[in-house]
């Protein structure tokens, strides 16, 4: 039987603003959702896959992905756009791929290559609503070519921002890979993740997990996404996963949990009941990838 990993992350505090450039008029927006009858603040799992394939392409170097982001031109390099050998590449394997092409002839049909993603990843949702922040700021006279034409006054624009965490989730199935060894990959880009959504330099989120569950099992069903919840106290918190442990549809032993939530009591509880449990998402990431060796050899 297939062993199958999912996972759930929660980032560290902070401020979010300018997700991916959108505007209203001269308001740089966030993406926005209702969730649990509020408005949430909400990051596209596109804008993780990005940053995903970005850490790789830093860490790993040319030849390991298909394609590259050409930071100084601001285009996209390809190894293989034709994707012959795409089982060589990294992003290729893990990420997938489409490639559609219209026919030659009037008349004909066209040709599509793909491959489905095998690591599926959620929208990245907010654990509080928002609240509706914006503030308000001017570039100089003469910041930019724009700034300059309109005189020798400031250009002011206002910025969304919500304070907050974000919470996303992510399964794979390393079998369904063509090389299983780089579930390891996914791992390590998970717990090292950056510069999601971001645009321009107007601000810093930190990505990278604060708190993270890993979940190693045969289950088919992922039954851990969205398990985050924040309370009126400003405290993270997992109800809905312990009463899914309670009501024996997760075992605990497949649970690996780490970060700033293993000093809950809740957490401890698990613990006790056989989930491994440590204070450091790194040290989480080292214990699945040990148990994800042994299983896939």
């Amino acid at each position: 039987m297939s062993k199958h990993l999912f996972g759930l992350v929660v980032t560290p505090y902070g401020t979010a603003a300018n997700n991916r450039g959108v505007t209203d008029g001269n308001i740089t927006t966030l993406q926005k959702i209702l969730w649990n009858g509020n408005v949430h603040s909400t990051v596209s799992a596109e804008a993780i896959r990005w940053a995903i394939r970005w850490y790789w392409q830093r860490e790993k170097g040319k030849g390991s992905l298909n394609r590259r982001w050409n930071d100084a031109e601001g285009r996209h390099e390809w190894e293989d756009a034709d994707f012959v050998r795409w089982a060589d590449f990294l992003d290729d394997d893990v990420l997938g791929f489409m490639s559609a092409k219209a026919g030659k002839e009037e008349g004909s049909r066209g040709t599509v290559d793909s491959r489905r993603a095998r690591l599926e990843i959620t929208r990245a949702i907010s654990l509080s609503p928002f609240a509706g922040d914006i503030t308000f700021n001017a570039a100089s006279v003469g910041a930019t070519p724009s700034a300059s034409s309109t005189g020798r006054d400031p250009v002011p624009y206002g910025t969304e921002v919500h304070a907050t965490r974000y919470q996303y989730g992510f399964a794979l199935t390393p079998e369904e890979l063509h090389d299983r060894s780089r579930a390891i990959d996914v791992i390590d880009a998970i717990i090292s993740i950056s510069e999601v959504a971001g645009n321009q330099a107007r601000f810093l989120f930190d990505f990278a997990p604060e708190s993270v569950i890993f979940r190693w099992t045969d289950d088919f069903a992922p039954r851990i996404l969205y398990g985050f919840a924040m309370g009126k106290d400003g405290q993270v918190d997992i109800p809905g996963i312990s009463n899914r442990v309670d009501a024996l549809d997760i075992a605990p032993e497949e649970l690996v949990i780490g970060g700033s939530i293993a000093g809950l009591e809740s957490v401890k509880k698990l613990g006790g009941r056989g989930a491994f449990i440590c204070p450091g998402v790194k040290a989480a990431a080292e214990e699945v990838k040990k148990r994800m060796k042994r299983s896939l050899a």
